[in-house]
């Protein structure tokens, strides 16, 4: 069963730089009810994807470094990962299929 792991200021690197599967990270934040809506469609995907994409969650009111790197002023965002190189970004809740068409696209 593929699962969301949590990622962190500290392990990010590991988690999701030096990461050879493309990554997708959800940034959220307990508060915020857009993130909760979207929880549970990036759960769906981590199933579907794999073995292709590694999902990983980062709330951002406990690490502030990653989310002020990339710049990440709205929540919930979704980055894409790809070789330790960011690949795209999704701002706001948005359905499944966007999100299915973003990952598809990553991994063409």
């Amino acid at each position: 069963m593929a699962e969301v792991r949590d990622t962190t200021d500290l392990t990010w690197d590991a988690d999701v730089l030096k990461n050879e599967l493309p990554t997708l990270v959800d940034f959220w934040a307990p508060w915020c009810g857009p993130c909760r809506m979207v929880k549970p469609i990036v759960e769906e995907l981590s199933e579907e994807y794999a073995g292709k994409v590694n999902f990983y969650k980062m709330n951002t009111d406990d690490n502030p470094q990653v989310p002020s790197k990339f710049g990440i002023r709205s929540i919930p965002s979704l980055l894409i990962f790809k070789n330790g190189e960011l690949a795209g970004t999704i701002v706001g809740f948005r359905p499944k299929g966007d999100l299915k068409k973003r990952i598809d696209e990553v991994l063409a």
